[in-house]
């Protein structure tokens, strides 16, 4: 491993600070290159895009170049093919609107237990039209997802399935690419979310195979800003929802109603070029090797804090934990989830809370998969989300303050 963790830590200027900070799937610290280029958009070039004059054209280029930037960071073959809005939760529900055309009643859209209700509830909206909404269930004793339930669950009215890429209760790892190829040998798109895998793994959707995959830039790094991918002829059969002059091939703009946070956008840029210069260091050259290789060096760090983790919590009998017990790098991001018994998981937290140590209980958007589990009456999980710039220094001292609250 060759990450430099100091100077991963000085990039960050919140980890300067006394709080360890474990709650990054809820929102990650952000880079202070990104916080710059915010600054710098605002105050030099803080104009509508689209004109003639000089100012806009810059303007206009800074947004092309986010474009850019987030087609690098997961492969895509064109930067038309990168749709930018606020959340990935926004871009899912411009996603399920823009696909009304395609849906009649009778199709069939698949969705898991797993997922974040992100991924969910747009897509249960469609009932009200007459489409059929299956659910996916992972096992509730290994909480994997079977992809023979998937197969039994498909047929020749299946038009999409949603599938999450990491749980972000989990943490577990799911093989898209095999998701896919059940998915398009049905007949079906698949819609991937990717929010709590996108901070630990190089993404690339030509690989994967998918139809759409979305992620919130604000657990990369960066600001409150997401970014999703679409295959340029499956943009191109969706709905318009701009306004009513932007034609079905006006890609990806027509699925930018009121258009995007220009600042935000370039700003985002810096999370890209952050993981950029981390492979670069490692010895790669500069674009998508340069990508992939800070990415396996994030990677590493990550499952070296994770080990340590899960050596603590897997020595406590009182413990389960939820979702994979590996820390192997293909198994499982650094996002761990788990109960003490029956003990309430507030109570636990709370008692982490003053070590200065932010981590969090609850069900994290994916109520389905707590209810399903039957978590609810104990407030669900606790759960510590870790990023590379995470210590095993500041995993100690999270299992010294979990002790007594154990």
């Amino acid at each position: 491993m060759t990450l430099d963790i100091d100077f991963v830590r000085r990039q960050f200027p919140a980890l300067s600070g006394d709080w360890v900070f474990m709650d990054n799937a809820g929102g990650s610290q952000v880079l202070s290159r990104v916080a710059d280029r915010i600054s710098d958009y605002l105050l030099t070039s803080n104009v509508q895009t689209g004109a003639s004059y000089a100012p806009s054209q810059r303007s206009t280029e800074r947004v092309r170049e986010a474009r850019r930037a987030f087609a690098g960071f997961v492969n895509a073959a064109d930067p038309g093919e990168i749709v930018m809005g606020a959340s990935t939760t926004m871009l899912i529900r411009v996603l399920s609107e823009a696909m009304t055309g395609k849906l009649h009643p009778g199709d069939e859209i698949i969705v898991t237990n797993t997922d974040h209700e992100a991924n969910i509830g747009p897509w249960l909206k469609h009932e009200g039209r007459g489409v059929v909404v299956k659910f996916w269930r992972c096992d509730p004793e290994t909480l994997e997802l079977d992809l023979g339930d998937l197969k039994a669950l498909m047929t020749d009215r299946t038009k999409l399935v949603c599938v999450t890429h990491a749980s972000n209760i989990l943490g577990t790892i799911n093989p898209i690419a095999e998701i896919a190829a059940v998915a398009h040998a049905g007949g079906a798109e698949l819609c991937v979310d990717a929010v709590a895998y996108a901070p630990h793994r190089a993404i690339d959707v030509q690989a994967l195979q998918c139809d759409y995959y979305i992620f919130s830039v604000y657990k990369v790094f960066g600001p409150h800003f997401g970014v999703m991918w679409g295959k340029r002829e499956k943009l191109l059969e969706l709905d318009n929802i701009y306004h009513y002059f932007f034609g079905k091939d006006s890609v990806p703009h027509k699925l930018e109603p009121g258009n995007i946070n220009y600042e935000l956008a370039y700003g985002s840029i810096g999370t890209v070029d952050y993981v950029e210069e981390l492979g670069r260091m490692a010895g790669a050259t500069a674009g998508r090797p340069a990508i992939e290789a800070g990415f396996a060096d994030i990677a590493e760090q990550e499952r070296a804090i994770t080990a340590r983790l899960m050596d603590f919590l897997e020595s406590r009998n009182s413990i389960r934990i939820v979702g994979r017990t590996s820390s192997a790098i293909a198994d499982r991001v650094a996002t761990v989830s788990f109960t003490a018994g029956e003990r309430n998981s507030k109570e636990i937290v709370d008692q982490v809370d003053p070590a200065f140590i932010g981590i969090r209980y609850g069900d994290f958007y994916a109520r389905r998969l707590v209810e399903d589990l039957g978590l609810m009456p104990q407030n669900g999980v606790v759960r510590v989300s870790m990023v590379h710039y995470n210590t095993l220094e500041e995993v100690d001292r999270l299992v010294a303050a979990l002790e007594p609250a154990l």
